[in-house]
C-alpha cells in the first residue's frame, strides 16, 4: 500500500457564523449562533420559521454575472469556497501540473431551489418554459465540475453524495487520491442551499426539524435534555490537500495532516440512526487502525451531534463503547449548535474546526447546553470554548440512509 502523506495546505469556507475561514473561527471559539428567522420567503404556514443561514452572501464577489446566473446557490457556495481554498494554500497555479488535481465537492441534494423554480416555470408555462440550464444547475457533480472548468483541473473529478456524509466522504476519496498517487492535490468537500420552501417543508414532514421558533439562537442544543430536532443550515466547506513532500518543498503552511478515514453503514434505518450505533462504532474503528492510532490517543471528536433526541444517544453511545474509560478524557464537541446542520457542507466545514481546533489548540463549544441528559453524560465542552492540545482528532459525519464517515486529523510533525 502506498505510504504517501496528505496534508490540508488551504481551507475555504462559507457558513451561517462567518464567511470566510478567519470569520468562521471567530464565530466558533466565540460561540455564535447563525439561527434566525426566515425572512425570503413566508414561513406562516410553516411548523419552523427560522434557519442557519449564510448572511449578505454576495456571488458576484466570487462570479460573473453570466456565470452566477447559471449557478444554483449550492454551486455558487462551491465555488466561493474554492477560490479561498486556493488563495488560503498560496500554490501558484501556473507552475504546478493541472493534470494533477482532483476536484471532489459534492453535496446532499443538489440544486433544491433551481429544481423548484423550474417545476413551477413548467406548470405555468409547458416545456418551453424550462432552462437549457436546468440540468446542468441541478446535479450534483456540477460543483465540481465548475471548479475544474474554471482552473483547468483535468484529475480525478467527480463527487460521492451520501446525504450529510457527503462532504467527509469527498475529503477521504480525494485523500485517496493523493494516497495512492492519481493526484499531487485536490480540493474536496461540500456545499448546500436546502434553506427554501420545499427544503423547509420536507424536513418539517420528517418532524426532525426543532420549532423553537420564539428563539431561533437556542434551538440547537445537541445533547441537551431539551433538545427537539436540528436547525436547517446552508453553506460550504471546502479543503486544498496535497502530497506532503510537494508542500514541504514549497514552503507551504500546513494546518494537519489527514491520517485515514472510516467508512461504513448502519444497514438499519432510511432516517433513524441504529441505536445499538453498529455502524458508526466500525467507521470510527476502522479510521483508528486506518491512521494507526489507539483509541487513548485521541483528544478530541467533533461529533456529528445533530441535536436530535435519537441521534444524539446513539452516537454517545457508539463513542462509549470504542473508547471506553478514555471517552470521558476526550473533548467533544458539536459545531453544529452554532453553524445549525449544513447537509451535504456539514462534514467539510466540520472538518475545517477539527483542523483549525488543532492548529490553535482551542476546542470551540457546544453552545446552548443548559439542562444535562443523563442519556447523554460525556464532556461536551459545553458553551465555553477549552484550551486543549491536540495531537489527534476526529470528525464524525452520518447521513440519512444509514451513511457513516470518521475522518482522523494530527496536528503537523514534520
Amino acid at each position: 500500500m502506498s505510504t504517501r502523506r496528505v496534508v490540508v495546505t488551504g481551507m475555504g469556507a462559507q457558513t451561517p457564523i462567518g464567511k470566510g475561514i478567519p470569520a468562521f473561527w471567530d464565530g466558533l471559539k466565540n460561540g455564535k449562533s447563525g439561527a434566525r428567522t426566515i425572512e425570503h420567503f413566508d414561513t406562516e404556514r410553516f411548523a419552523t420559521k427560522f434557519a442557519a443561514m449564510v448572511q449578505d452572501f454576495d456571488p458576484g464577489e466570487h462570479l460573473n454575472p453570466r456565470d452566477a446566473r447559471r449557478m444554483d446557490r449550492f454551486c455558487q457556495f462551491a465555488v466561493a469556497a474554492s477560490e479561498e481554498a486556493l488563495t488560503d494554500s498560496g500554490v501558484d497555479l501556473e507552475s504546478i501540473d493541472k493534470n494533477r488535481v482532483s476536484v471532489l465537492i459534492g453535496t446532499g441534494i443538489g440544486g433544491m431551489e433551481t429544481f423548484y423554480k423550474q417545476c413551477v416555470s413548467f406548470e405555468q408555462h409547458g416545456p418551453r418554459g424550462i432552462s437549457p440550464f436546468f440540468i446542468p444547475m441541478l446535479i450534483p457533480d456540477i460543483a465540481s465540475g465548475h471548479v475544474s472548468i474554471r482552473h483547468g483541473f483535468r484529475g480525478p473529478n467527480y463527487c460521492a453524495v451520501s446525504a450529510c456524509a457527503t462532504g467527509s466522504h469527498n475529503i477521504g476519496l480525494a485523500y485517496d487520491s493523493i494516497r495512492h498517487g492519481q493526484a499531487e492535490f485536490a480540493l474536496c468537500g461540500g456545499a448546500e442551499a436546502p434553506v427554501i420552501e420545499m427544503g423547509v417543508s420536507g424536513f418539517n414532514a420528517l418532524k426532525a426539524m426543532s420549532t423553537r421558533n420564539d428563539d431561533p439562537a437556542t434551538a440547537s442544543r445537541p445533547f441537551d435534555k431539551e433538545r427537539d430536532g436540528f436547525v436547517l443550515g446552508e453553506g460550504s466547506g471546502v479543503l486544498f490537500i496535497e502530497e506532503y513532500e510537494h508542500a514541504v518543498k514549497r514552503g507551504a503552511k500546513i494546518y494537519a495532516e489527514i491520517c485515514g478515514y472510516g467508512f461504513s453503514a448502519d444497514a438499519f434505518h432510511i432516517t433513524a440512526p441504529d441505536p445499538e450505533g453498529n455502524g458508526v462504532h466500525i467507521a470510527i474503528t476502522e479510521a483508528l487502525k486506518a491512521a494507526g492510532i489507539k483509541p487513548e490517543e485521541v483528544d478530541h471528536i467533533n461529533m456529528h451531534g445533530t441535536s436530535t433526541p435519537l441521534g444524539d444517544i446513539a452516537e454517545t453511545n457508539s463513542i462509549k463503547r470504542v473508547f471506553g474509560d478514555h471517552a470521558r478524557k476526550i473533548n467533544l464537541n458539536s459545531t453544529k449548535s452554532m453553524t445549525g446542520h449544513m447537509l451535504g457542507a456539514a462534514g467539510a466545514a466540520e472538518s475545517i474546526a477539527t483542523i483549525l481546533a488543532i492548529h490553535n489548540e482551542i476546542i470551540p463549544p457546544t453552545i446552548n447546553y443548559n439542562t444535562p441528559d443523563p442519556d447523554c453524560d460525556l464532556n461536551y465542552t459545553t458553551n465555553e470554548a477549552a484550551d486543549r492540545k491536540i495531537r489527534y482528532a476526529l470528525n464524525n459525519a452520518f447521513g440519512f440512509g444509514g451513511h457513516n464517515t470518521t475522518l482522523v486529523f494530527k496536528k503537523f510533525e514534520d
